[in-house]
């Protein structure tokens, strides 16, 4: 007797142990940036192409704490968020039609860190798709080039022109990056296919920027007249001048030029959502990257983005972009 009364209570405390594992509260908790908000009537537009064609587009990951839920992902304030490249080809603006990747396309993209993925996913997967998923985003696009050294000074304050986007992502693609060191070159790539990154054509610059100005307005994104995202930039974990002071921690040898884009990261409210407690578990089971996408891919799909969706994303007071997403 006394020693089913030891199982059941070391039954009882891995079980408890477990529970707490899997639904413990992040150790830190995300916090708004102290941005200086600015009003869209404090500011004036300008064409977005009376100035050079972008030389590179740099994506923020993770910079609103529901984003940050909503992906089961981990938060550490003193590192700095996913930074990656998106491609060129990406580029689009408001009423142009983005093509869903062909599966050809996708396999391709698998391969382009790891020449074994592509050729696991293609044996592996006989019905690969896209899992295409919206991300409406405040971008900004660089006014002059920068100095490293300035970039660097206390009070300097960055000349930059606002703009809404659409940073359409592959989902089943940036999920061959779990579990490895290039986890988030693999988001970039699942947001490089042609068409994946919609545009408003005008910029917004404030008449009074300060260093850590920021226009608070209200982004959403609608599917077919349906709200899927809404929340306002003022609730950005951290500052688009902070992002700029980023971007060279993860890239040391890179230039801002006039023309470059950062993008500032999406709310809360995208298509792929995961419990963090069942992330935990998979990972705690082992799951591979593989298996992972494998669950995803036999699950609901009906939020991702389909042939005929009509996208739309809005910046308040600062513009909008529709697309319609067709066959590949």
């Amino acid at each position: 007797m006394n020693l089913l009364k030891i199982i059941l209570a070391a039954f009882v405390l891995v079980l408890a142990g477990l529970g707490y594992y899997l639904f413990r509260p992040l150790t830190h908790t995300p916090i708004p940036a102290d941005c200086t908000c600015q009003k869209v009537e404090d500011g004036s537009f300008l064409p977005m192409d009376s100035l050079p064609a972008p030389g590179q587009i740099f994506g923020m990951g993770l910079t609103y704490a529901k984003h940050l839920e909503e992906t089961a992902s981990e938060y550490d304030p003193a590192a700095i968020p996913p930074i990656f490249y998106k491609s060129l080809q990406s580029l689009t603006y408001d009423g142009a039609t983005v093509p869903l990747p062909s599966q050809k396309e996708l396999i391709a993209a698998a391969g382009t860190f790891e020449r074994e993925v592509a050729t696991h996913v293609e044996a592996e997967f006989d019905a690969l798709t896209a899992m295409l998923d919206y991300e409406v985003e405040l971008g900004f696009m660089l006014l002059e080039d920068i100095n490293p050294a300035e970039l660097k000074a206390e009070g300097y304050i960055p000349q930059l022109g606002f703009f809404v986007a659409n940073d359409l992502s592959a989902r089943s693609i940036a999920l061959l990056g779990e579990g490895t060191s290039q986890r988030y070159e693999y988001w970039g790539v699942s947001k490089s296919f042609p068409g994946f990154l919609p545009l408003s054509q005008q910029l917004w610059i404030s008449t009074a920027p300060t260093p850590n100005s920021l226009p608070c307005v209200n982004i959403e994104t609608y599917v077919n007249g349906t709200q899927r995202q809404s929340q306002n930039t003022s609730d950005m974990m951290y500052t688009p001048l902070e992002m700029l002071r980023f971007i060279p921690q993860k890239y040391p040898d890179v230039s801002l030029k006039k023309g470059d884009i950062v993008l500032t990261g999406t709310p809360g409210g995208v298509a792929l959502a995961t419990p963090r407690f069942l992330v935990r578990l998979a990972n705690l089971i082992g799951f591979d990257r593989y298996k992972k996408l494998s669950i995803k891919l036999e699950g609901d799909q009906s939020l991702f983005l389909k042939k005929g969706d009509i996208v739309e994303v809005k910046a308040e007071g600062i513009g909008s972009v529709k697309n319609e997403i067709v066959g590949g």
